[in-house]
């Protein structure tokens, strides 16, 4: 098993009962087991203006997935919760999840790269990590 980091943010509906639901379904699955989890934290949405503020927070689980499985399993219980595909960027979500780190891996494909390559410049992402992870600063 490896562990792993996954950031969760929600933007519409009722988003604490949005993540709520997205760590309901993420428990069910056998090979994810969930560590810690952040507190959640408000935050207004990057780069678009007129969208409701996130609800932002950070998971460390331990999984037996691949990176590939991981991802298709985050993407599985977004649709399941009303994202649809293809996923414009900078949308309004009920739910989104994405792996920030996977292990120790370093991954360069066009549909996944870890670490998340934006995620240290995001403080809706850092602070919550930072949280439950501070071993991370320490590097």
């Amino acid at each position: 098993m490896v562990i792993c980091y996954i950031a969760l943010g929600s933007n519409l509906g009722n988003r604490a009962k949005n993540i709520d639901l997205a760590l309901k379904y993420l428990r069910e699955d056998p090979a994810i087991i969930i560590l810690k989890t952040s507190s959640f934290i408000e935050t207004k949405p990057q780069g678009v203006l007129l969208q409701a503020k996130f609800l932002n927070g950070v998971i460390k689980i331990k999984t037996d997935y691949s990176a590939q499985e991981l991802l298709k399993k985050l993407q599985a219980v977004e649709t399941k919760m009303g994202r649809s595909l293809p996923r414009p960027k900078n949308e309004p979500r009920t739910i989104d999840l994405d792996i920030l780190i996977y292990a120790d891996m370093k991954i360069e494909e066009e549909t996944l790269q870890i670490p998340h390559p934006r995620m240290w410049q995001r403080d809706f992402v850092i602070t919550p990590l930072k949280e439950i992870a501070p071993e991370l600063f320490l590097k």
